[in-house]
């Protein structure tokens, strides 16, 4: 199995069907940029020609810091049909953390931009392991090679022959994002590829032909072989919940965009940004979102958008497996909505075919086997654990953190710890209350963030609430709610506030014990969706303000 395969497979039975849109390069007539399915192939096979004469061969890691558009498209399929295993990293996370994941990766071949290739040298990024650096596009200053200089001498039509691989090679390494911890590099195969595109096609019964506005690089990479017409639009993708509502707006209708994935940061904004205007969504009929819940207000504002027969679908996983499960606007307004705002956390949907679910008892250390592992029955909160297809089985460069969060099980396989707790509900549905290491402890009761955030989330002048824990007068922890009121609250409405939340907390009995609120003006939050919460640096806020008030 190679993944590109799938690819050229599209590029054989529908040669001249649209691929790619990419919205933010244009060509001498102002238009996007486009390629059919058989100009992708053909461009990849270019690229692929000119990284192997660059030395670049099977097995050879190499990073990628290069803007979405044509390019990324071309060398991600290129180094496919190499077999080579590009190296993914979110370039807002910051120069330093950049990186450190790059010395944990340990790339042989970089390709970035010339501004990248430049602060790589100044910041000796691969150092000891770098040994082809290339320059994709073009500026006064970029270091040679060049990409386009590599593809120049190479052939003009001659088309690529792929890289023999197996299910079990190496196809990739994703770097989670880093907004529960370090970034850290998540080793893929072709096979576990293979068995995404599978679970992602069955979740939203996804034809050929379909247009998907792709607001996610990394996501897009699917639409090729989903097929799917991928339209990328002009945006920063390291800032969704700052989108202009018209850079996802115009383009859904002049493409006729039937699929959308976007975060629910970015669904929020378009979805407040349509309702100033008026705008309609008349073809879009699947909205796929993922990276945090989705709250029943946002689906409502963004189904508001959508034809009425259109649905939003939040998948459940992580960088190391997605998909887990799925549940629809369908059931979350129908009847999870009412369950979440009376504290019973996050409905996340049923498992995938794929997918097995065990929700063991709360261990914040390792646990070597499953057989030493305690699972809980339905109704009980405990850390969410899968296996599956789909499932990574190791960190790159990370031994502890593999160790941390893989589980061996009595067959010779492996269970992932998600990191997050939930249960399993009588109908075997799985809901989510919140990552293991956000739980408030006391002395008396285990706080849990969802349970909690549903119950005072549901006061329509509440944007979106956060639990943390804080230091009390005797260095107890104590359960503090951080409050983001929706724009526009006045400071008199925020006075009464308070009390409404305490007269609120009091009905529930994940709540009762919450006497304390903040409000803060905006989260902080992760930089690839924008949409969960960063609670270390809440908390360290929180912290301050209630020493300020003692």
């Amino acid at each position: 199995m190679n993944i590109a395969s799938v690819v050229l497979e599209r590029a054989r039975i529908e040669p001249e069907a649209t691929a790619i849109f990419a919205l933010g390069e244009r060509d001498a007539n102002g238009e996007p940029l486009a390629a059919t399915n058989v100009s992708l192939d053909r461009v990849s096979d270019r690229y692929a020609f000119a990284l192997r004469d660059a030395g670049l061969e099977r097995g050879t890691r190499t990073a990628l810091l290069v803007r979405p558009g044509l390019e990324f498209f071309g060398l991600m399929l290129a180094l496919f049909k190499l077999g080579a295993v590009p190296v993914v990293i979110d370039p807002g996370i910051g120069l330093r953390r950049f990186g450190r994941c790059l010395g944990e990766a340990a790339p042989e071949a970089f390709l970035g931009i010339p501004l990248a290739q430049w602060i790589g040298r100044g910041l000796g990024w691969g150092r000891g392991t770098l040994r082809t650096k290339i320059t994709v596009g073009r500026g006064p200053l970029a270091p040679s090679p060049t990409l386009a200089s590599l593809v120049r001498n190479g052939p003009e039509a001659e088309p690529f022959p792929v890289a023999p691989t197996e299910d079990e090679d190496p196809a990739a390494i994703l770097f989670t994002s880093g907004s529960t911890g370090p970034p850290k590099g998540v080793l893929y195969t072709h096979g576990q590829f293979a068995a995404q595109i599978r679970a992602i096609r069955a979740l939203g019964n996804i034809q050929p032909g379909e247009v998907d506005l792709a607001t996610f690089p990394p996501f897009a990479l699917f639409d090729p072989a989903l097929g799917m017409t991928s339209v990328v639009p002009d945006m920063d993708p390291t800032r969704p919940g700052s989108v202009d509502p018209r850079a996802i707006l115009e383009p859904a209708e002049r493409f006729g965009a039937t699929n959308l994935f976007g975060s629910p940061a970015l669904l929020d904004a378009v979805a407040r940004g349509g309702a100033r205007t008026g705008t309609k969504l008349t073809t879009l009929r699947r909205v796929v979102s993922a990276g945090a819940p989705v709250s029943a207000d946002v689906m409502r504002r963004f189904l508001a958008l959508l034809p009425d027969d259109a649905r939003v679908l939040t998948p459940y996983g992580a960088t190391e497996c997605l998909p887990v499960s799925c549940i629809s606007s369908e059931d979350v307004l129908g009847e999870t909505a009412a369950r979440t705002a009376a504290g019973a956390g996050v409905c996340v949907g049923t498992p995938v075919p794929s997918i097995d679910v065990r929700i063991l008892a709360i261990e914040d250390g390792p646990i070597e086997a499953m057989g030493s592992a305690r699972t809980l029955p339905p109704g009980e909160i405990g850390e969410i654990t899968v296996r599956g297809p789909q499932a990574t089985a190791r960190y790159v460069g990370r031994p502890q953190a593999t160790a941390l969060a893989k589980i061996r099980d009595a067959d010779g396989g492996f269970w992932h710890r998600m990191g997050d707790v939930g249960y399993c509900d009588a109908e075997g549905r799985l809901w989510y209350c919140g990552r293991k290491a956000d739980r408030v402890e006391t002395a008396d009761a285990t706080f849990f963030p969802s349970p909690c955030e549903g119950v005072f989330d549901a006061h329509p002048l509440v944007r979106r609430s956060a639990l943390v824990g804080v230091a009390g007068a005797q260095g107890e922890p104590v359960p503090v709610i951080c409050i983001e009121v929706e724009p526009g609250t006045r400071r008199a409405a925020r006075r009464s506030l308070v009390s409404e939340l305490r007269a609120m907390a009091e009905r529930h009995a994940p709540t009762r014990a919450i006497r304390d609120f903040l409000f803060h003006r905006g989260f902080p939050v992760d930089i690839r969706h924008n949409a969960k919460i960063d609670r270390p640096a809440l908390a360290r806020w929180a912290a301050q303000r209630t020493r300020r008030r003692r």
